[in-house]
């Protein structure tokens, strides 16, 4: 048994052919669709980078593992206390602690766990392959590697191989030779000139006038990202900046498929696709970012080619990627590890047979503070510190009738509001009891002066907003964050 997992840096999955994308940005990654199954309603429950894969890795929600933020306490897993073993939880009961216990060797090539200082990421792996460049590496940077390591290895049996690309993830760097192969393509339908107009005066980091978090100064050496965004043109040198990323990833998995196929093994590999967030390009008026607990940050792909399992189809149910451990492990037929908080939907890879779950609990404290409910066709999102973009509370958006959150709707349906709450302090109850103290991670985060990535920077964030014009929101600003202003 052979096991490949791509693991796509901030892939959002409506970019991709196989998820309806009307750009061709995923031939390679659509083949792989076409042999396996397409997952339409997958979501990491902890966002962005270090919170998602703390999760995957985990097998537990951030409330439980501890690792919720990019900064402070909270950007490392909880200290397992008195009960410690000579080794600790997630140095026995990882993701990849549970496949070489299965017996497969693991190795990952990624700078992930640098990247972050998240060396708990390599618990389980026999070998583990830095790119070096902290989250700044191109495709050409990491196909060589991997080459390297299946021309000496994938012939061979019982090896996973994690593979991490992070060509989508800002700031969008594809080669100039690569060119443009979108630029007479239209961009998604829903980006209007009106859609345009209604976000030029948004506050907050990576909106319109700010995509460089807190200012628009530019980088040379990133014309695919651009500092600012003041019309239809500036929005598609964005997208196609993005859109060229996923396809310049796409067209280097492509060679791993074919040399695969060339040394006759492919057909007997497992390959599994995803990635540990999504990108918003408009949502909320956050641009190239992911800096939520949304429809569009959590939600990633899956794709899943199984030997002798379900072949070209889809499954809408809900899904954790914490799930995905509980599934492997049952496919496999060996245990799931204890303190696994996943639940298995390997009936969706035997038979096609729906393991969905009711809700979804989504949460971010890297960029902002908020806990949503993902249910039915709604999303419910309740914020606690709005990283200077001014979000209400409470907002409810109709995610099949309005995909790209333009109409909040909590207005409109208090009891729809209501319902979601009590769904979330029911949730938050439950992992409360079982943490081992009653310290709640999001918390923690609030009373160390919030995410990491909006801490510090509002006084000079007001002197931006006050040279770009846009002093309507900063009365409101200092009264939601009066200890910035210390």
């Amino acid at each position: 048994m052979r096991i490949l997992f791509l693991d796509l840096d901030t892939l959002r999955p409506d970019h991709l052919g196989c998820y309806g994308y009307h750009r061709n940005t995923s031939p390679n990654i659509d083949s792989i669709a076409d042999e396996g199954i397409v997952f339409d309603n997958y979501y990491t429950p902890n966002a962005p980078c270090l919170p998602s894969r703390a999760a995957l890795v985990s097998g537990k929600f951030g409330i439980l593992n501890g690792a919720v933020n990019h900064g402070g306490s909270t950007a490392d897993m909880d200290k397992q206390g008195p009960d410690r073993d000579f080794r600790s939880e997630i140095g026995t009961q990882s993701l990849f602690c549970m496949l070489r216990e299965a017996g497969f060797r693991t190795a990952s090539i990624s700078p992930f766990a640098e990247r972050h200082s998240a060396f708990w990421f390599c618990s389980g792996l026999n070998e583990m392959y830095n790119t070096g460049k902290g989250g700044m590496e191109s495709a050409e940077d990491v196909t060589p590697v991997v080459m390297d390591w299946l021309d000496r290895n994938a012939e061979g049996d019982n090896w996973f191989l994690h593979i991490n690309y992070w060509d989508p993830h800002g700031p969008y760097r594809a080669p100039d030779d690569f060119g443009n192969p979108f630029k007479d393509e239209p961009l998604p339908a829903w980006i209007t000139e009106n859609v345009i107009e209604l976000q030029k005066n948004k506050t907050g980091p990576h909106s319109m006038q700010d995509i460089h978090m807190y200012d628009a100064d530019p980088w040379p050496d990133y014309p695919k990202y651009p500092g600012s965004i003041g019309d239809m043109e500036g929005a598609r040198i964005m997208m196609d900046g993005y859109d060229c990323g996923i396809k310049y990833m796409d067209g280097h998995i492509g060679k791993i498929i074919n040399h695969l196929k060339d040394i006759g093994v492919w057909d007997d590999t497992a390959v599994i696709v995803t990635s540990d967030h999504g990108e918003n390009m408009g949502e909320l008026g956050i641009w190239g970012e992911h800096a939520t607990a949304d429809a569009i940050t959590p939600k990633i792909p899956m794709i899943i080619k199984w030997p002798g399992k379900m072949k070209n189809t889809r499954d809408n149910g809900l899904h954790y990627n914490l799930d995905l451990g509980p599934t492997m492990a049952e496919i496999l037929g060996t245990r799931k590890m204890p303190s696994w908080q996943g639940q298995s939907y390997a009936s969706v890879l035997e038979s096609g047979t729906e393991a969905g779950r009711k809700e979804l609990i989504l949460e971010q404290c890297a960029h902002v503070c908020q806990r949503s409910v993902r249910f039915d066709e709604w999303l419910y999102i309740r914020t606690y510190h709005d990283g200077y973009h001014l979000f209400p509370m409470e907002m409810l958006f109709n995610v099949e009738k309005d995909p790209y959150e333009q109409n909040d709707v909590a207005g409109e349906n208090p009891e729809l509001c209501v319902a979601a709450s009590h769904r979330l302090q029911n949730w938050h109850d439950e992992m409360m009891s079982l943490r081992r103290d009653a310290l709640d991670p999001l918390w923690e985060t609030m009373k160390e002066g919030g995410p990491f990535h909006a801490r510090g920077h509002m006084k000079k964030y007001l002197e931006r907003l006050k040279e770009t014009g846009r002093t309507s929101g900063i009365e409101e600003l200092i009264r939601r964050h009066p200890e910035e202003m210390k």
